[in-house]
């Protein structure tokens, strides 16, 4: 770990190498490093924070046969474990909210997949239409990574206000329940399938 120094934020406009785990990191630790990093999907130098995302996505579709219920726990839970990892990835790292962290992006993402998850549960007739599903899943993609991007207020200002684990996670969160409101509403508005 790096204690002599604190913890700094790298520039995400450029490209950034990720920091690497320090030697003789115990197995825990390597186990939350690499959960951090969403399993490698946020090793690239360049959009990590994309790429992450785009991880995410993918541990998240087989998940739809979870049900509603059951993608809901998972989330939960990814929220609810997010900071502790988020904040121990970036204390490795001795860099705080690296872009190479991801696991935020991941639980932010799952809460914008939250409505499709439950149109199609909801509404089985949509299980057999897989470009509605692909048309939600890109479209939840986009609403999040805008909002975790352009970062509109409170994100903006808890990303410069709150700090540690719990502020790396939490802006992801929020970003992903404004994709998720978008994505509600845009149901809503094009299927007319809400009560």
């Amino acid at each position: 770990m790096h204690d002599q120094e604190p913890l700094h934020k790298p520039d995400i406009r450029k490209a950034n190498v990720l920091p690497p785990l320090p030697v003789g990191s115990s197995p825990w630790d390597t186990l939350i490093y690499w959960l951090g990093i969403g399993l490698g999907s946020g090793m690239p130098k360049r959009a990590p924070g994309t790429w992450g995302t785009a991880g995410g996505l993918v541990v998240a579709i087989p998940m739809i046969w979870l049900g509603f219920w059951g993608f809901l726990a998972v989330t939960l839970i990814a929220c609810a474990i997010g900071a502790y990892i988020c904040g121990r990835t970036s204390e490795l790292m001795g860099v705080h909210d690296d872009p190479h962290i991801v696991f935020d992006e991941w639980a932010g993402l799952w809460v914008s997949l939250l409505p499709i998850w439950w149109l199609f549960h909801e509404h089985p007739l949509f299980m057999n239409q897989p470009l509605s599903l692909v048309i939600l899943l890109g479209a939840a993609f986009v609403a999040f990574r805008f909002f975790d991007i352009i970062k509109p207020f409170p994100i903006k200002w808890v990303d410069k206000n709150l700090s540690g684990g719990f502020g790396i996670l939490i802006d992801d969160i929020l970003a992903g329940v404004m994709a998720a409101i978008c994505i509600w509403l845009m149901i809503h508005y094009f299927a007319n399938l809400l009560p």
